[in-house]
């Protein structure tokens, strides 16, 4: 599994000055270990290498937009309704991404995003991020929960990485992830006819923290729920809403 891409988009085009962000790091992580990599023929603060903790973080500064895509903006309007406006006016970006085959996925997304949060606090081009193409937020959310990137399960900032959607059926509401693959191997699709849409949400969001943290163990046909009178059944299939992807699927009326 590769490690997950940040992109962090710039306003303008910005070469970081990667002492400036390691500074930046160490003030909001102080318990980590925050130097400069690369070769010894680089200089300091040019150098596109930091070290957080026990790795090593990539930083590219790309002076352009980041590709269109039409879809990611779409979804990110009921999470972040200014996103598409700042995605139209940006014009560069960073590439983030934890280096080393073979990182385990939490561990590399707690360290890219803690690279990420000094980047924009050392950097006031930045104006919102892409996580894995997935999942877009603004820069200012990110600085904020990017401090909690080591903090431990479940108050890890879990949803920088995964969004969770809901949706209308025919007879209810229903709420997929959208980033949580990454993790567990399939998205959350949850479906009901009962209860409130907070509930809902509360619900998925307690089993995609579960599965961030956890990986792919929930199994086809296992239960979970709250408490032994609220069960509900799992499912591995394809979603009957979105085509093509491979889910978790719930229902509260297999409860």
């Amino acid at each position: 599994m590769s490690n997950p891409l940040a992109l962090v988009l710039l306003e303008k085009p910005v070469t970081p000055d990667m002492s400036a962000v390691t500074r930046a790091l160490h003030a909001r992580h102080p318990e980590l270990r925050t130097e400069f990599g690369g070769r010894e023929d680089q200089s300091p603060a040019g150098s596109p290498l930091i070290r957080c903790g026990d790795h090593l973080v990539a930083v590219m500064s790309m002076p352009a937009p980041i590709p269109e895509d039409a879809g990611l903006w779409s979804r990110t309007t009921t999470t972040w309704p200014d996103g598409k406006m700042v995605a139209a006016r940006h014009r560069g970006h960073l590439i983030v991404s934890a280096l080393g085959q073979g990182e385990k996925r939490l561990p590399a997304a707690r360290t890219s995003t803690a690279v990420v949060g000094a980047l924009i606090a050392a950097i006031p081009e930045c104006c919102g991020v892409v996580w894995d193409a997935k999942v877009a937020r603004p820069a200012r959310l990110w600085l904020d929960m990017s401090r909690q990137s080591f903090a431990p399960f479940p108050d890890y900032p879990f949803t920088l990485w995964v969004d969770i959607l809901p949706f209308r059926t025919e007879t209810g509401i229903g709420a997929v992830t959208m980033g949580l693959s990454a993790f567990a191997g399939r998205e959350i699709e949850f479906e009901t006819e009962k209860l409130t849409l907070r509930a809902m949400l509360d619900k998925v969001a307690g089993l995609a923290a579960y599965l961030v943290e956890h990986g792919p163990v929930v199994s086809d046909g296992d239960t979970i729920g709250s408490s032994e009178t609220e069960r509900f059944t799992v499912r591995h299939m394809t979603s009957p809403q979105f085509s093509g992807l491979p889910v978790l699927f719930v229902s509260a009326a297999t409860a």
